[in-house]
């Protein structure tokens, strides 16, 4: 009984942090998770995903514009059109999925915090990486041309 209230305060209190209601980020994680990317929800799964053998794509999802614009329609226009594509997908949301967030960017060290932002790993090893940076006004098309070289190199 003491557990499961635990429980309850530490979502509890993760969702008092969050930046952004439920209803805003739930379509846009669909644009992803509809098109077979995996949510990381937590720390855990983070770990797990980002460390197992072969190649594993996150993408650290934002509500910005060039989420929406770019970031999201070249990671699907990518994995949709690759001859070769990440043996695993998948997806967390900054400003929502706080503690999956943090731990992913412990991965991505030493690069600053970043969102939008797309990591691929190969057998638990950061390979390539596309900061917001490189995701700001350039066309989604460009996006996903990056990644599919990414994908033709480590994948």
């Amino acid at each position: 009984m003491v557990f499961v209230f635990l429980l309850f305060l530490s979502s509890t209190k993760e969702k008092e942090d969050r930046m952004y209601p439920a209803e805003i980020v739930i379509p846009m994680k669909a644009e992803l998770t509809d098109n077979g990317f995996d949510e990381l929800l937590d720390a855990s799964t983070v770990d797990a995903a980002l460390t197992k053998e072969g190649t594993t794509l996150v993408m650290i999802n934002s509500v910005c514009g060039c989420a929406a614009g770019s970031a999201r329609p070249g990671v699907v226009m990518a994995v949709s059109n690759a001859q070769k594509r990440p043996d695993n997908l998948t997806t967390v949301f900054a400003g929502f999925d706080l503690d999956a967030v943090k731990q992913v960017r412990e991965h991505l060290l030493p690069y600053p915090p970043s969102s939008p932002a797309i990591a691929l790993f190969k057998d638990g090893q950061l390979v390539h990486f596309v900061e917001r940076h490189q995701i700001e006004g350039r066309p989604a098309q460009v996006i996903a041309n990056n990644l599919i070289a990414a994908f033709e190199q480590y994948c």
